[in-house]
């Protein structure tokens, strides 16, 4: 047979020779992929390995292991940053009681591995198209300036040379470039690595099959039980609070939908009350409030869930998801405090609650001081609306907020984070609003398609001077993890959402609760462009559930003929009382 026919087409060739540069950067970027994230309570670096097994590395403490679940033999390594080097040059004890410490981390962890593996997984990918895309970038820029440099009669004869021999090079590079990457992607072993056998303590668990080596092996073998009957606890716990909720939803709507059919009245909202103010001035004299529009039809209102305070309770996702879906929430309202520290190591709590929503439903958040803006970042990745002091629409409803002036860290006390002070968050929130609104009409009053429809904050004082100046009909909060409202504040109203964690004073939130959690469907008519209705969903700490009725929102005070100062003071200083 002759060299011409043995010779592949031009085109077969450069298509070999795409893919085999492809595939070389592909077998680059995975094998180098990388990620920082966190274990449980502690910050880790993950790489991926050609093992077939996901081994924690401890340093001194031992390793953990299990079967990878990643195809084509990949594992992954994590290495634990905080475990220090040489555990003979600290006081052991205290290092596994500062371990102990963290027990709500590793609950956390253990509660909801599927969102930590989830979050490796996603960084992981998304560094390994990283690196090909480099590699590509590399290849074909080198590429060009050798075919530049070699000449056109170089590179005839080149291709004379090496087009008959397509197929030997072709897999040549494929051969190299699996063995590279996987002589690159295996991990240094550990003498005490092969030949464990699984840990019984494990059994029944997300880490079931798993081996321990080294002193951590001793460890986990005398306390892991411990741990594990914590884990059990927790999730026998939330596996009958959410079947409590799903049976307490189904009597409550058999209720509504027996009421409908007897003719009777169903838990809607009643007429109306008008209150008197609190704070700010009174209405002027003979001024009257404008004639409310008719009601929307049931079909037309806007449902919003209310969450608060959440603490990192991970536990807590699977009810938040079935209240926002047996709600029909058209959004989630999160008024802050969603982690304890607002930690890079947080993210599990993020990603859990994240999942939390049903597909096309949005969160808004209002940071709150145990966040931070890493919290924020780590919200807006999974597309969240965190809010910034802007005005957003969210399902036809205005909605302004923004994260809470101050932050609180366990142990360390509230620290103002920024600028802002409560007293300047307050001031500038209300003068965004009457921003917002324009000029107020002939008889003091503002018309619907001008104002802000919502404040969504965390400390409910910062919304006084918006409430006060008239700019804003309705205000939602948290911190005080008790729940209060609706109740009339200036010529506005405010509702403070209880903690959706069951917060307890002195009491951690991870675990099956300690406290009462609760969350609050809200009900905006776009119609009147009010809040119309509030019903409010009960987790016991005995797992129990309730669902309430409907209650009416009462209408707020009648503006007076001239609007208040959009900047009253407020008495609270910055750091006047520790935070919840």
């Amino acid at each position: 047979m002759s060299r011409a026919h043995r010779t592949p087409p031009r085109w077969v060739r450069w298509t070999l020779a795409i893919v085999a540069v492809v595939l070389v950067c592909a077998v680059h970027g995975l094998a180098t992929a990388r990620a920082e994230l966190s274990l449980g309570p502690h910050e880790a670096v993950y790489e991926v390995t050609a093992d077939d097994a996901v081994i924690a590395d401890l340093g001194p403490l031992g390793t953990l292991q299990i079967d990878s679940p990643l195809p084509l033999n990949l594992g992954v390594r994590v290495t634990v940053k905080e475990i220090p080097a040489d555990l003979t040059a600290v006081d052991q004890a205290a290092t596994l009681d500062a371990l102990a410490g963290d027990l709500d981390s590793y609950l956390q962890f253990f509660s909801s591995p599927e969102q930590t593996v989830g979050s490796i997984a996603r960084a992981l990918i998304w560094d390994a198209v990283r690196n090909t895309v480099l590699g590509l970038v590399l290849v074909g820029a080198a590429s060009g300036i050798l075919w530049l440099l070699l000449g056109a009669a170089r590179r005839a004869e080149l291709a004379g040379t090496l087009a008959p021999r397509t197929w030997e090079i072709t897999a040549g590079v494929v051969v190299a470039a699996l063995v590279w990457g996987s002589s690159t992607a295996s991990g240094p072993a550990r003498p005490d690595e092969a030949g464990r056998e699984a840990s019984p303590v494990f059994a029944g668990t997300a880490l079931e099959g798993a081996r321990i080596t080294g002193r951590l092996a001793g460890v986990i073998d005398t306390y892991g039980g411990q741990l594990v009957g914590v884990y059990q606890q927790n999730e026998q716990f939330y596996l009958d609070a959410h079947a409590n909720l799903v049976t307490a939803w189904d009597t409550w709507d058999e209720g509504q939908e027996a009421a409908a059919s007897a003719g009777g009245p169903t838990s809607s909202p009643s007429p109306p009350v008008t209150p008197t103010p609190t704070g700010g001035a009174s209405p002027t004299a003979g001024a009257s409030p404008q004639p409310s529009p008719s009601p929307s039809p049931e079909e037309d209102l806007v449902a919003f869930l209310v969450v608060s305070d959440l603490h990192c309770n991970t536990g807590m996702t699977p009810l938040i998801r079935e209240a926002a879906r047996r709600s029909g929430a058209d959004a989630v309202l999160n008024a802050g405090d969603t982690t304890m520290n607002g930690t890079s190591v947080e993210s599990v709590c993020i990603d859990s609650f994240a999942s939390a929503l049903p597909d096309g439903v949005p969160m808004v958040v209002a940071d709150g001081n145990h966040d931070s803006q890493i919290t924020s970042r780590q919200e807006r990745s999974h597309g969240e609306i965190v809010l910034d002091g802007d005005v957003v629409d969210v399902a036809g409803v205005r909605i302004l907020g923004d994260r809470d002036p101050l932050e609180t860290r366990v142990g360390a006390g509230t620290i103002a984070a920024r600028a802002d002070t409560p007293r300047s968050a307050a001031e500038r929130l209300a003068e965004t609003a009457c921003e917002v609104a324009g000029d107020a009409g002939m008889d003091g009053s503002y018309t619907g398609d001008d104002r802000v429809d919502l404040l969504l904050i965390h400390t409910p004082l910062v919304g006084e001077p918006s409430l006060e100046s008239g700019c804003v009909p309705f205000q939602v909060s948290g911190h005080t993890h008790r729940r209060r409202g609706p109740e009339p504040v200036g010529y506005g109203l405010r509702y403070i959402s209880a903690s959706t964690a069951g917060a307890a004073s002195g009491q951690p939130t991870v675990g099956p609760l300690r406290g009462t959690a609760e969350m609050t469907v809200l009900r905006f008519d776009p119609g009147s462009r009010r809040f119309v209705d509030w019903q409010v969903v009960t987790i016991a700490p005995d797992a129990s559930a309730t669902i309430s009725d409907r209650q009416p929102v009462p209408d707020p005070v009648p503006l007076p003929g001239e609007v208040p100062d959009p900047s009253p003071t407020i008495s609270p200083s910055p750091t006047a009382s520790p935070s919840p």
